[in-house]
C-alpha cells in the first residue's frame, strides 16, 4: 500500500465518529487490500460462507425481484424473492468488492479492489473476471452501464475505465488530468445525465455518457460519498458529518438540508415519487416523505455502519453494511430508534 494512500485515509479518519474509521479503511483497502492481494493467486475463489449474509457488505443493486449485494472476501449475495432469502454466488476472486450494477435481472457487473471487474449473464449464479490490475494500487468504487456494451467504472485517484464491448476490454479515460480525487459514486438520472460524487467537495456531470465531464458548483469542501438523482432536475449530494445538499437545477446551485446528525451519509434510495431514504454510519437512517425536500432522522440503537440500501417491497427497507443485509420495516423505524 502506498504512503500517499495511507496518509490520505488516516487524515480523513480524524473527521469520523467512533467506529467510522474502521469501515472507511475497509472500504478503501488500507486494512484488507494488502492481505487480499497476497491471497489472490493462492486462493482465487471466494469461499462458501454460511454467514456471508451477515458479514461486511459494501454495495448493492436491484432489478425486478432480483437483488444483489457485494462485499468483503469476494462475497456476492443474490436474492430472487425481493430480499427475503439470499444465496452466495460462485465468484472467481477473494478481493473485496465495493459496488454492483444490474442492467437487468440477468446481466450485472461488480467492481472492487485491485481494479477488479466481474460480470454475470445468468442473474448472478456465476461470475467471470473481466479485468484486474493490482499494479494500479486503486480500488474501483462504483460502476454504471448504459446498455449491454457500454459501461464505466470509477474509483480511487481519479481512475476511470470505459468499455464499449460489454467488458471484454477496458480503457482508462481520466476525468481531469490535473486531479486525482477519489471518485466515490457514479449514477445516472432518468434523463440520462451522469453524475459523480468525489472527495474534496468535487462533483461532476456528463451529458454525453461520460465522454466528457463538467465540474459542478460545490456547496462545501468535504468528501461526497453519494449523489442521488430525484425527479426532474433535482439532486441530492451527501457525505461527511451528515452533510446533505439539494439542487433543483442539475447541480448548478445547492441548498443545505438539516439532517440532525453528524453521521457520515453513505447511500441513498428512491422508494417512490415521494419517499427517499438515506443511510449512513452509526446506524443513521434518514427518511423523506416529501420527495427529498426534508428528512426525519431515525438513529438505530445498534449503531451499525449502513453503507447502502435496497427496496424490500411494500414498507420494508433492506440495509447493507457492517453486519450484512438486514430487513427493516420503515413504519417501525421510530420504535427501533427508541423514540
Amino acid at each position: 500500500m502506498t504512503e500517499r494512500w495511507a496518509g490520505r485515509m488516516l487524515s480523513c479518519c480524524g473527521l469520523h465518529p467512533h467506529g467510522a474509521c474502521i469501515v472507511w479503511l475497509l472500504i478503501f483497502g488500507l486494512i484488507t487490500a494488502c492481505a487480499q492481494t497476497a491471497h489472490a493467486d493462492s486462493e482465487p475463489l471466494a469461499q462458501p460462507a454460511p454467514l456471508a449474509a451477515h458479514r461486511l457488505l459494501l454495495g448493492g443493486d436491484h432489478a425486478e425481484d432480483t437483488l444483489m449485494a457485494v462485499g468483503q472476501y469476494g462475497h456476492i449475495l443474490v436474492s430472487r424473492d425481493g430480499g427475503h432469502d439470499w444465496s452466495q454466488a460462485e465468484v472467481p476472486t477473494r478481493i473485496t468488492l465495493t459496488d454492483v450494477f444490474m442492467l437487468d435481472a440477468t446481466r450485472a457487473w461488480a467492481v472492487g479492489h485491485d481494479a477488479t471487474i466481474l460480470a454475470t449473464t445468468d442473474g448472478g449464479r456465476s461470475w467471470e473476471l473481466q479485468y484486474q490490475d493490482p499494479d494500479l494500487d486503486a480500488p474501483l468504487l462504483s460502476t454504471w452501464f448504459r446498455d449491454a456494451e457500454y459501461g464505466i467504472a470509477v474509483g480511487a485517484y481519479g481512475l476511470m475505465l470505459i468499455t464499449e464491448d460489454g467488458g471484454k476490454s477496458w480503457d482508462e479515460h481520466p476525468v481531469n488530468d490535473e486531479d486525482d480525487f477519489h471518485l466515490n459514486d457514479l449514477v445516472a438520472a432518468d434523463s440520462g445525465v451522469l453524475y459523480m460524487a468525489a472527495e474534496a467537495g468535487v462533483l461532476y456531470r456528463s451529458e454525453d455518457d461520460g465522454a466528457s465531464w463538467e465540474e459542478m458548483a460545490s456547496p462545501y469542501e468535504g468528501s461526497f460519498f453519494g449523489i442521488l438523482p430525484l425527479s426532474g432536475n433535482s439532486l441530492l449530494a451527501y457525505g461527511l458529518r451528515g452533510h446533505l445538499f439539494r439542487s433543483e437545477d442539475q447541480g448548478d446551485s445547492w441548498d443545505a438540508l438539516d439532517t440532525g446528525t453528524e453521521g457520515i451519509l453513505m447511500g441513498g434510495l428512491r422508494l417512490g415519487p415521494d419517499r427517499v431514504v438515506l443511510v449512513g454510519l452509526s446506524g443513521t437512517v434518514l427518511v423523506s416523505d416529501d420527495g427529498g425536500s426534508s428528512f426525519q432522522l431515525y438513529g438505530q440503537n445498534d449503531r451499525e455502519a449502513l453503507l447502502s440500501a435496497l427496496p424490500g417491497g411494500g414498507v420494508d427497507l433492506i440495509t447493507i453494511g457492517e453486519f450484512g443485509v438486514r430487513r427493516r420495516a420503515l413504519d417501525q423505524l421510530r420504535a427501533a430508534a427508541g423514540s
